[in-house]
């Protein structure tokens, strides 16, 4: 069995619901709970792959906390001052 994911023109819901009812042997509908939380999921999912492999490869740096903690408290610091 193969997944996909299927866009239906509103106008064509019913026909559409339609076909899948008569062909319910070969079909299965079920939602998405990964659509339902965020609309983006899936290419929310392939950026923080991406984003993941550029840090392994070294395309990316990844910091510490303590870095982090010390980028952040010189980026509020340069605010104040302007």
């Amino acid at each position: 069995m193969q997944t996909l994911s299927v866009q239906v023109k509103d106008d064509y819901m019913q026909q559409f619901m339609n076909f899948v009812k008569n062909s319910h042997s070969n079909i299965t509908i079920s939602k998405d709970r990964n659509l339902e939380l965020d609309t983006c999921f899936y290419e929310h999912q392939k950026e923080l792959h991406q984003i993941r492999d550029d840090i392994k490869n070294g395309k990316m740096e990844m910091l510490s906390q303590e870095q982090y903690d010390r980028e952040i408290e010189q980026f509020f610091l340069e605010l104040e001052n302007k």
